[in-house]
């Protein structure tokens, strides 16, 4: 393998790693909606690139859920309908409420501490309007409260499940409304913590769970 041959190799994975980020945000964000057509050709155009890492950034994507490979009809952005949404969402908030009961006994001084200071994060990050550094800080924040709750199997299940609504639970915060009315829990979810309130926190857990999914039933998400 030549010089060349061999940079080629390296630098396509992390090129196609690139796009497939780009196109998760762009899928999260709305800009390629749910049962659209993933215009390979006017990506290429617009990431300055050839249809080869667009096609593997696609098949990244196929494997996380976020896109379907359609026989003659190439790569279609993934429908989640309002059904599956209504049956994944209460188990997960169930599954989360107990993680809060349970972090509330078993969560040491120094995760607490941890978790305020992300709470702090999401705080400003809502402030600065970023929402991707919102939702990445958002995911640690439940999953430092799962993993201080001490239940292994807890998790695993959680886990599970999370994946499949994880482009939902970008979406429900994409109203200014709901975007505030979230950053507002968190806190409240935190104060629950700091106070070891192990009803409190399991009842605001499911409470910002299901309220998600309301927002995502007001504004029409799934089908």
């Amino acid at each position: 393998m030549s010089l060349v041959d061999l940079e080629e190799a390296l630098v396509r994975p992390a090129l196609s790693l690139e796009i497939s980020q780009r196109l998760r945000q762009m899928i999260m964000e709305g800009e390629l909606k749910s049962g659209e057509k993933v215009p390979e050709r006017a990506l290429t155009e617009r990431f300055g690139v050839s249809r080869t890492p667009v096609r593997e950034a696609v098949k990244i994507l196929a494997h996380e859920g976020f896109v379907e490979l359609v026989q003659n009809r190439g790569a279609i952005v993934a429908r989640q309908t309002a059904n599956e949404l209504g049956e994944l969402f209460p188990v997960i908030a169930a599954l989360e409420g107990a993680a809060g009961e349970l972090a509330c006994a078993h969560a040491s001084k120094a995760e607490i501490a941890s978790l305020g200071r992300l709470c702090q994060t999401l705080r400003a990050a809502y402030d600065d309007g970023d929402r991707p550094t919102y939702f990445e800080i958002n995911q640690k924040i439940h999953a430092g409260i799962l993993a201080a709750a001490g239940n292994p199997t807890l998790s695993r299940q959680h886990a599970t499940l999370a994946q499949r609504v994880f482009r939902a639970r970008y979406q429900a915060n994409l109203s200014p409304e709901r975007w505030l009315a979230a950053t507002l829990e968190h806190e409240a979810i935190q104060s629950a913590l700091e106070a070891r309130d192990g009803k409190r926190l399991g009842e605001l857990m499911r409470e910002h769970l299901m309220h998600k999914l309301d927002a995502l039933t007001r504004h029409g998400a799934g089908e």
